[in-house]
């Protein structure tokens, strides 16, 4: 789609001052999705050169937000982690065309903060921690759980950007499994739930997406009983299941009851 009001775009690697009006631009999947009529300007972040994707000292992975989708994909291929596999499984939940799959980024799919984000999904279940930056320079980090507020709100302040998430090595040698569910056979994420077992001290913790407007996790020193979890899930949500065209409450309910379930009876066969 054309954004006929946006009259420039700018090089986001040179410093310009944040006006109204103004977007920063990464992939542009869903800028140019639909009418933008407040816009005026897009900063471009596609010459800032960031690394996409890096392993740290320590063993800790930075993933730029401009990394695409297509190229994280490739990066976990060769990661030799055990929580590796996740990556994969959230890249696909996309089931996204060609051009979406090589355009879109990560840092675009948690700054938009769809429920069925599941980038979101992924940096949560994995205990990201999101770097951001101010227009007069400041930095700040927030876990990935917390960055996302609602369904389509974010913790960024006016003219803050998203530079980074930073996964933990430890999470990374976390056992994971995952469950996906979705009305249609390709469609968008209704429910999606992530386990994760920590290898050092076997604490368990369940992270939801989709099935509510922001993530949702609750956590265990070890594996819980299958009524254990189910309370902590019902009490963590309340009455806050996410309503829209892709899944009713009630049935989301089910479903992600359903799904932490199967993790946990999962995570008890590898435990």
């Amino acid at each position: 789609m054309d954004l006929n009001d946006v009259v420039e775009v700018r090089d986001a690697s040179r410093l310009v001052t944040w006006e109204p009006g103004d977007a920063w631009l990464a992939g542009g999947t869903y800028l140019f999705s639909e009418p933008q009529p407040h816009l005026r300007r897009l900063l471009d972040l596609s010459r800032t050169g960031w690394t996409p994707a890096a392993a740290l000292p320590g063993g800790a992975v930075e993933i730029a937000a401009t990394c695409t989708i297509a190229r994280l994909s490739r990066f976990a291929a060769a990661l030799d982690r055990a929580a590796a596999p996740l990556f994969e499984q959230c890249c696909r939940a996309f089931l996204a065309s060609f051009k979406i799959w090589n355009m879109a980024t990560v840092g675009g799919n948690l700054c938009n903060a769809l429920p069925a984000g599941p980038m979101i999904s992924l940096t949560a279940a994995l205990d990201g921690e999101c770097l951001l930056l101010a227009r007069d320079g400041g930095r700040r980090t927030l876990p990935v759980a917390e960055f996302v507020t609602g369904a389509g709100e974010n913790a960024l302040t006016e003219g803050e950007l998203l530079r980074s998430i930073t996964l933990p090595a430890r999470a990374l040698n976390s056992r994971t499994a995952f469950r996906q569910a979705s009305l249609y056979g390709l469609g968008r994420s209704a429910v999606l739930v992530i386990g994760a077992l920590d290898p050092v001290d076997g604490a368990v913790t369940i992270t939801v997406t989709a099935s509510t407007p922001k993530p949702v996790q609750v956590g265990f020193p070890a594996l819980p009983t299958a009524s254990r979890l189910r309370a902590a899930l019902e009490e963590a949500v309340g009455g806050g299941w996410f309503d829209d065209v892709h899944g009713l409450p009630e049935w989301r309910r089910h479903m992600t009851l359903r799904s932490a379930e199967e993790i946990r009876r999962e995570l008890e066969d590898v435990h």
